[in-house]
């Protein structure tokens, strides 16, 4: 693919902004657009310049709905950013008690990632959120 500005290989603009507003979807907990979006085949794994994935995003801004969302789709609830961090562990960092539900009911490992969910429960004394 070339970028039709500058003639150099890359993702087409029109990708990118389909990306961004994608991420901001997820942010912004809009389940069901995004949710369309991804039926329609945008890559429900997607991830920003930082690996956080849609649902990594979902799950930090506290929309367990849009985490549910995705994670029926196929998303890898696991799946780690390029800190080492999954969204397990970011939900419980947040205090988002419903996303750390959610979840967890999607399978979610409590000792994946760094540090671990587990780990970063006991660092803030909230250990009663995980199994």
């Amino acid at each position: 693919m070339t970028d039709s500005t500058d003639g150099q290989p890359g993702p087409a603009p029109d990708a990118v902004e389909l990306a961004h507003a994608l991420f901001d979807l997820a942010r912004a907990g809009e389940a069901e657009r995004l949710a369309a979006y991804v039926d329609a085949g945008a890559p429900v794994d997607l991830t920003d310049p930082a690996g956080n994935t849609l649902l990594m995003l979902a799950a930090y801004h506290g929309h367990p709905s849009t985490v549910s969302a995705l994670a029926d789709r196929g998303a890898d609830v696991d799946r780690l950013n390029d800190r080492g961090q999954s969204p397990l562990a970011g939900a419980i960092f947040k205090g988002e008690d419903a996303v750390v539900a959610t979840l967890l009911e999607h399978g979610a490992d409590p000792d994946a990632g760094q540090p671990t969910p587990r780990d970063t429960a006991t660092m803030f004394g909230r250990d009663d959120l995980l199994p």
